[in-house]
């Protein structure tokens, strides 16, 4: 019999599950490739470490941008290497894999998600909706009358929706996420501070004094990077404010998106949302002051997970443990 995975395939980071053991694995969705022969010569944490740090002739990267597949052939060799780590396979046996989708990916987006995941070895494919999938790992009850909106902010997109009836009712999908804070803090740095930092260390900085409310400064930290006027080395100090000020334009641009889909809410489920809040998911959820800043700028109360990080494929967990009590909410494709 075929086993079951959820699969969590994010621009950051890469969550599999399988029935009875929840998260099995947790790693960067990073690859380092052979430029000539095009195999993977390191995977996740690993690979990771290795970017910007790769010798002539080896390539480190991520396979996907936004949420979606950008390189069809490296991603779907990703996969194959973690389901593998995952113990996917057996000599007789492929798995089917139940994976999220950003809610307005396109059709050709999402036959490139399905077929790299073939590719890798699967013997079905199931999409579901990311938000659908993080409101279940929250422990939201999508499937009641009572409206909840869920905001997952992942590494390289943000889905916001509306959900009741089991269904999305109003959503919004922007490529603007956790990714475009590192990259707005290295280049308000270059503008500001003539260095040049990379995208490793300004996720450091983000994750150490990041914050996205002033009352919740914290400090300041030292980084290295390379002044642009000489081209020497230099060690700068930056502040919880630069950082505030550097991510405040993708946090406009997230808080719009929320905005827009409440306007689209029907007054019915208004009422619910503002009764009780938002839920905010997703790596870039761990901000800190996230939560605080769109509660302020949208007059809605706002939790977040536990396990921002975890809510999508904890929800896929849940659709596989619920034994296709859940079904209507996948969409398959078998090979």
């Amino acid at each position: 019999m075929a086993k079951i995975f959820g699969m969590d395939l994010g621009t950051a980071n890469t969550l599999i599950c399988t029935k009875g053991k929840g998260i099995i694995l947790r790693a960067p969705s990073v690859v380092a490739i052979n430029d000539s022969s095009r195999e993977i010569v390191a995977l996740g944490m690993s690979a990771r470490s290795m970017l910007g740090k790769t010798p002539e002739g080896i390539t480190a990267f991520r396979p996907l941008k936004g949420g979606v597949i950008a390189e069809y052939e490296v991603a779907s060799k990703m996969v194959r290497g973690f389901l593998e780590v995952s113990n996917a396979f057996s000599l007789f046996s492929r798995p089917e894999i139940i994976v999220c989708i950003p809610h307005e990916a396109t059709g050709v987006e999402k036959r490139a998600l399905e077929d790299s995941i073939f590719e890798a070895g699967a013997r079905s494919v199931a999409l579901v909706d990311e938000p659908l999938a993080a409101a279940i790992g929250t422990g939201l009850k999508v499937g009641g009358a009572k409206g909840s909106m869920i905001v997952d902010i992942g590494g390289g997109s943000t889905e916001v929706a509306v959900i009741s009836h089991g269904g999305i009712v109003s959503a919004g999908s922007i490529r603007v996420a956790g990714d475009h804070f590192d990259d707005a803090i290295v280049e308000y740095l270059r503008k500001t501070r003539d260095t040049f930092i990379g995208v490793a260390t300004a996720e450091e900085l983000k994750r150490a004094c990041g914050s996205a409310h002033p009352a919740l400064d914290r400090g300041e930290m030292k980084v290295a990077g390379r002044n642009l006027l000489n081209g020497l080395g230099a060690i700068i100090s930056v502040s919880s404010g630069e950082i505030r000020e550097a991510v405040k334009e993708p946090l406009d641009q997230i808080i719009d998106a929320i905005k827009h889909t409440l306007e689209s809410t029907p007054p019915e489920l208004s009422s619910d949302i503002y009764d009780y809040g938002i839920m905010l998911t997703g790596g870039g959820a761990m901000l800190r002051g996230t939560d605080r800043l769109i509660s302020e700028r949208t007059g809605i109360r706002v939790t977040v997970a536990k396990r921002p990080l975890e809510a999508v494929c904890a929800g896929i967990s849940r659709i596989i443990e619920s034994e296709g009590q859940m079904g209507d909410l996948l969409r398959y494709r078998g090979r």
